[in-house]
This record gives C-alpha cells, structure tokens and sequence, in this order.
C-alpha cells in the first residue's frame, strides 16, 4: 500500500495582506495567548530565542507569552533549564537546553578568530595554552571567576594586544580563550547576581556534551527553526538573523523544504509545508489583542522588519526627528495589537510608570495591559532596560518626547 503525498495550497497571493501577515506572526510567536501556562523552554521552543544584551526583553517576551514572572524564570537559568549563549551570528541569545550544544556550533568560526588574532601576532598554539590553564585556574578556584580574577590569577599568560588590539576588539588574549572555550561547552557564563538584565559575568567549568550535528544540519536545523518561529520569512531577512551567505541559507531551505509563498505587496515568503496550509486557513482575530513588548522582542528582531508593523501612515510620525518606519530598529519599545504597532513606550522609574505614546488614542483594553505590565515592572524588576548601558538619564529625552507626543 502506498500512501500519497499532501497537497498542500498555496493561499492566493492577494489575500496575504500586510494585515493577515501580521497577525499570523503575532500567532505563530504565541502573543495571541496561545502560549499560556507553557514553561520558559517551551515558550523559546515556540517563539524563539530572546536576544539579550544585558537588558530586560528575555523576561519581558516570558511574561508577555505565558506570564511568566522573574523569580521562575532566574530560577530556570539556575537550574540550565534555558540560558543564555553565543549562538547565530555568535550573537547572545537566551534559548533552550534542547538547543545549546547544536547552536553553540554557529557562533564565530574559529577559522575567522585565529586569522584576525594571527595579524596581532598571536598562534593557536598560544591560544590552546592560554585555554588549558583557564581550564585549570577555574578547577582549582572551585567556584566561578571574573574576568578580573581569572586574569590576575594567569598572569602574564594573558598578552596584552596593544593600541591595535583595541582597534580590533581584542585588547588582550583573554576574552577570545573565553569565548573558544564557551563555543565548546568546556565554561559557561553565570550572571553575577542571578539576573539576564545585567551584564557582570563569572565563568565556571561546564562539561556540555557535544551535538552530534555537523555545522552544515546545525544551519539546516536553525533555517527549520527560525521558519517555524517567524511564521514565513524572505531570503534577505533569514539571512540578516543567521548570518548564513545565500549559498548557506538556499542550501537550508532545501534541505527543510520549504516553499516560497507570494505575498499581496510582490514579497514571496519562505515557509515550512504544514504553515502554509495552516495560513491558508488562517483568519485574523476580531477582537483586541494588546501586548507591550521590548524593541528588541523576536517578533521584531527576527526578521528586522520593523517598518511592516506600522499602519494608517504612522509609521510616517516622526519622534526626535526621525521618522518611525524609517529606522532599521525601533528606538522605543513598541505597543501592539494582532501585531500592529499602535504606540511606543519606555519605563520612567522616577515616576513608576510607563510613558507611553498611543498613535490613535486608547482603548480600556490598551489601559488595562498597561497596567498590567507597569505593575510587573515595579514588583518584578524594579527598572525596564532595553540593553546592559541603558540608564533611566539615558532615556529621559525619549520619555520626555513620548509624553509630550502623548499630550499632542
């Protein structure tokens, strides 16, 4: 007996509106509250990796999916449940255990590492070495070590790269025998006190056992992911959060076999089979579905599309003069409904508030979700952090402005 292969129909590429589309991202990322009461693992299984950068988007994207509060989600770092490692584009992302040993593999190529460091005069074998006794220091130490520590304990081990280290980001030999070993899963970074928001870090031995992937199924496996997370994506933009060349990532899409969507607005998509049957039946939710999240939320980092979630010529606004559609990244975090953005926000602590700018006027389910989050601000967090330099006198002029906008 055989079985025949599922047809699976293309929706008509008329009926993929920017509307549709932007909703079908904000189901496929679980803001829709379908992910509620799923753990933190699962929540990144689902929506994908939270980019970090010592600020506060990890909780945020946990709280915002599945309410998930602080002291749950530090104790699931604790306990290896999730973390936060190098991964695509050897950029840090908090993600799943499922995940670790594979998308440890697409961090910086050491090939790339050593030819910069060959420049400044420094070996593999140098390397290798420095590597083995930060091995040792940390066993001997029995408990994690700054980088501080770990230098003052290696002493002249570590080399000093000069005036043009620093240029290229390498002012000592140290952080690249940290960042080899952490690819490896040999040490692992721990926050300093128990918190993602931050960024002071030990390093403590870790014994990861490695992925039996290759790093060409670890990029078809992320190309897999990142496809189911995003509900659909153009070539440019899988390309923008992988770092793959257009080799790698056509190379990914085959292997997944993904199919290339048209879209209303003459984009062609790439999606995973099954999601292509799922958008065909697809409709776009009638009532309210109000979330605030960070700017650096998967639902806008993940394809850097910023731009697309505006709507009605807002996204024409200017704040601080700068147009709002017009930058590659948002520089306030964005209020949303079914994944339209309808307002911008940043956490004022001075007053315990959100300062908020609101394109269209309020609703009282906006007003409630507002208070929500303020509230989980101030019990959970205590400050909204969008990265580890962030202070509340870095962002007053934007909180100022979205007041004043607000007022207008």
């Amino acid at each position: 007996m055989t079985t025949e292969p599922l047809t699976v129909e293309t929706p008509p590429a008329h009926t993929l509106t920017a509307e549709r589309l932007r909703a079908w991202a904000w189901h496929r990322q679980g803001l829709d509250g379908s992910l509620a009461g799923h753990s933190s693992a699962e929540v990144f299984a689902r929506a994908g990796w939270a980019r970090s950068v010592g600020g506060a988007n990890p909780y945020l994207a946990l709280f915002a999916r599945a309410g998930i509060r602080r002291e749950q989600v530090d104790a699931d770092v604790l306990a290896l449940r999730i973390y936060e490692l190098p991964s695509a584009r050897g950029c840090t992302y908090v993600l799943g255990a499922e995940d670790f040993a594979w998308a440890l593999k697409l961090g910086t190529d050491s090939a790339d590492v050593f030819r910069v460091l060959g420049r400044l005069g420094v070996d593999r074998g140098e390397l290798t070495l420095l590597e083995e006794q930060v091995l040792h220091a940390l066993a001997e130490a029995g408990r994690p070590l700054d980088p501080k520590q770990l230098k003052d304990e290696l002493g002249d081990s570590v080399r000093s790269l000069g005036e043009e280290g620093k240029r290229q980001g390498a002012s000592t030999t140290l952080p690249t025998a940290l960042g080899l070993l952490q690819r490896d899963g040999r040490i692992r970074r721990v926050p300093a006190n128990g918190r993602l928001d931050q960024q002071r870090y030990a390093y403590t031995l870790w014994d990861l056992p490695p992925s039996p992937l290759d790093i060409d199924a670890a990029r078809t496996e992320l190309i897999r992911k990142y496809l189911g997370w995003t509900g659909g994506a153009t070539l440019k933009q899988s390309q923008w959060f992988s770092g793959f060349t257009v080799a790698q990532s056509k190379a990914a899409l085959a292997a997944v076999g993904a199919a290339e969507v048209p879209t209303a607005d003459g984009n062609a998509l790439w999606m995973l089979p099954d999601d292509v049957g799922r958008l065909a039946v697809f409709d776009v939710p009638a009532e309210e579905q109000i979330q605030l999240l960070a700017g650096t939320d998967s639902l806008v980092i993940q394809r850097r599309n910023a731009g697309d979630l505006f709507t009605d010529g807002d996204g024409d606004a200017t704040l601080l003069g700068a147009t709002l559609a017009l930058q590659p990244d948002l520089p306030d975090h964005p209020i949303l409904d079914r994944g339209r953005i309808i307002g911008l926000w940043q956490y004022d602590p001075a007053g315990q508030r959100i300062a908020h700018w609101l394109f269209a006027g309020s609703t009282p389910r906006v007003e409630r979700r507002i208070a929500e989050v303020e509230s989980w601000i101030r019990e959970d967090l205590g400050d909204f952090r969008s990265f580890g330099l962030d202070s509340p006198a870095s962002r007053q002029e934007r909180i100022d402005a979205l007041d004043a906008a607000n007022a207008g």
